[in-house]
């Protein structure tokens, strides 16, 4: 996070044209206004922008929902694949509804492999990796993913 995983620290970005009440406060909190705080967080951002690291989630996002598509049509439990950069979900569903209880066994599947995330709704398979990852980590985390969703399907 932008606070370096140690300072509480958030932000909101936008384009200009969406900024329609610049001189609205949003909120304070007792945690804010850190000084090392905010120097973490510039450090992030000047390597966010410096290593590009937003053209590649939308890159590799890419890449990983295209397999996690291809997972949709493969695999009846897979009601819908979804995302957005590395913002990504496998919504799991069978016949009655939502499939819980299968998505749950797919979640210790991959904890018991080294891959750790959460659940949305009960039954959606949310990843949302790190803008560093690389290739071979996200061919992986998806490999342990759908070797999970495989074991449960049908």
């Amino acid at each position: 996070g932008l606070g370096g995983a140690v300072f509480p620290m958030a932000a909101i970005l936008a384009r200009s044209d969406l900024d329609r009440v610049p001189e609205l406060a949003l909120g304070h909190y007792t945690h804010e206004k850190s000084p090392v705080g905010c120097a973490a967080a510039l450090a992030t951002l000047d390597t966010i922008e410096r290593e590009d690291l937003m053209t590649r989630a939308r890159t590799l996002g890419a890449t990983a929902l295209a397999r996690m598509k291809d997972m949709e049509q493969r695999y009846g439990i897979v009601r819908e694949a979804r995302g957005l950069g590395l913002h990504l979900g496998i919504e799991l569903a069978n016949a009655s509804g939502p499939a819980t209880d299968a998505a749950e066994r797919v979640l210790y599947h991959s904890l018991e492999n080294g891959l750790s995330y959460k659940l949305g709704a009960g039954c959606v398979i949310t990843l949302c990796p790190p803008l560093t990852i690389s290739d071979t980590e996200m061919t992986r985390a998806l490999d342990i993913v759908e070797q999970g969703i495989a074991a449960v399907d049908g």
